[in-house]
């Protein structure tokens, strides 16, 4: 009895499920049946240039919305000062931070900036024909160049503290090009200091390849060898720099972006990418190793993620410390139905590669079809198992998830619960029964930018632990009265223009509230 709706299809939706009605889920959801679970941890990238003149509050309400936890901003817009893009990444961080978004320094090494290009001819990379490295948007330096490593360090420093960053991202800290050595217009590291080291290390000049003096197999082997292992010098000396910018800047999280070279074993000699040579970095340095999906595999079902996947876990025991980077772009191969990952076709993506690893970034945020948006947190959660017995709710989660809720109040595993606010209600990893309850008088977490770890509600406080590599952000339904972190007073200052948004210190914290 009463009103209802009926979605019928006369054919099936293809063999992928998709291929047919890449928008059959976004028709359900319109008629009334939303997806139960959603997960809010994605990263995304940002880039200034595409966002000019949008509204920085209007975009991370959507963000926060879409699922996105940290924002990762193309900072050489940044890393020279300029009063009116000083305010607006000012802004945008501001305001990413009130909606309970996390926002880091998306740096691309050997990239500086336009100017630091302009105003230093003299520490150019040079290709094979010994030409300025300008290749498509990057101008790349010579990192070799201790004056200019030292120039960039202290530019790099100044940025980095001129900002209320919460982590900096180094990606593709590599050579070019995806052509490799077949092309020595764009085939780098050719500057004055690589050369001199590697002829130091062979005896003969590495511009002989081309040349024609050695064109053999064993010498470009040689060459190559060299490079990836300078590559990997490289990753090493900006990881420490990173670590020594922590040092100013507790609790800032560090990232470093890498090409897929198991899955696509060319890249190791194309690009000087070599993670066998870079994860055992993870034993004695902290950081996330996110693993940027090539573009020659971009045709690829979903299944190429829990694949890659698996070729990594030999190569490190930090598997926590593992993310994966989905490419949301026009694909060169013949794809179909669309060009652009979309509609069922993108969900599938982003859900298989949520199960196989600890975090999932979406390159970029402006390439996201606004179709897409409402459904991307649906796609990213991840559960193992699910019964509903009448009003009671039985869940496992491997990760944590969020679950659509509509009664006031929740008990979990038989207790009052507090991470409840905006229809949804937030629970821990694990195995958990939910089932309605009386709506509490006290304090609720409405949102937490962390990985919830356990939560208890005692009358009008409010108890919980949690999780996180980079600072956190915590979300009331109210202005606490008190606050308190692993027994000392923590502040309960709100952030400027938040209903009640609070930052809390990175690592596993225990938080009590009222």
């Amino acid at each position: 009895m009463g009103a209802g709706a009926v979605l019928w299809v006369a054919t099936s939706p293809g063999e992928s499920g998709y291929e047919r009605y890449p928008y059959l889920l976004q028709a359900l959801s319109d008629l009334g049946f939303p997806p139960g679970f959603r997960n809010s941890r994605l990263w995304a990238f940002f880039d200034y240039s595409y966002r000019t003149r949008a509204d920085p509050d209007y975009l991370a309400a959507r963000w926060r919305t879409a699922g996105i936890a940290a924002l990762h901003v193309a900072s050489w817009h940044f890393y020279d000062t300029a009063a009116d893009r000083d305010d607006y990444l000012a802004k945008l961080i501001a305001a990413c931070h009130r909606h309970g978004v996390l926002v880091y320094a998306w740096v691309e090494l050997p990239h500086v900036s336009e100017k630091f290009w302009a105003d230093h001819p003299e520490w150019r990379e040079k290709t094979a024909l010994l030409q300025d490295a300008q290749l498509d948007w990057r101008k790349l330096m010579n990192l070799q160049n201790p004056e200019c490593t030292a120039a960039i360090r202290t530019g790099l420093k100044a940025m980095m503290t001129r900002f209320d960053w919460d982590g900096i991202n180094l990606a593709e800290l590599y050579f070019e090009s995806l052509e490799g050595a077949g092309n020595p217009a764009r085939f780098t590291p050719m500057n004055d200091d690589a050369r001199k080291a590697f002829r130091a290390e062979a005896g003969w000049d590495p511009l002989e390849i081309w040349s024609g003096n050695r064109p053999d197999a064993p010498s470009l082997r040689h060459f190559l060898d060299f490079r990836a292992n300078l590559a990997r010098k490289m990753q090493e000396d900006w990881l420490a720099a990173a670590e020594n910018i922590r040092l100013a800047k507790p609790g800032l999280d560090i990232v470093l972006t890498h090409v897929d070279d198991r899955f696509d074993t060319g890249m190791k000699d194309s690009i000087g990418a070599d993670a066998g040579r870079v994860l055992p970095l993870l034993d004695k340095h902290s950081f996330s190793f996110l693993i940027e999906d090539p573009a020659t595999v971009w045709n690829l079902g979903p299944q190429r993620y829990p694949e890659i996947a698996r070729r990594y876990h030999p190569l490190t025991t930090h598997q926590e410390r593992l993310a994966i980077d989905i490419n949301i772009v026009d694909r060169y191969q013949d794809v179909y139905p669309t060009k652009q990952q979309t509609g069922a076709e993108l969900f599938q993506l982003v859900h298989l590669a949520s199960t196989a690893f600890a975090r999932v970034a979406l390159y970029f945020e402006n390439s996201i079809l606004r179709p897409d948006l409402l459904l991307l947190a649906a796609s990213s959660a991840v559960v193992t198992s699910y019964t509903k017995d009448r009003r009671r709710v039985t869940i496992d989660t491997p990760s944590g998830v969020e679950i659509l809720w509509s009664a006031e109040g929740a008990g979990v595993d038989g207790k009052p619960w507090p991470m409840l606010g905006s229809g949804m209600l937030r629970l821990p990893p694990g195995s958990h029964s939910v089932e309605p309850a009386a709506k509490r008088e006290g304090i609720a977490i409405k949102d937490l930018n962390a990985t919830l770890k356990t939560a208890v509600a005692e009358g009008r406080k409010v108890t919980f632990t949690y999780q996180s590599e980079s600072r956190a952000l915590v979300s009331f339904d109210r202005h606490p009265a008190t606050l308190e972190i692993d027994g000392a007073p923590g502040s309960t200052t709100c952030l400027e223009g938040s209903n009640c948004t609070i930052l809390l210190p990175s690592g596993e914290h225990r938080v009590a509230v009222q």
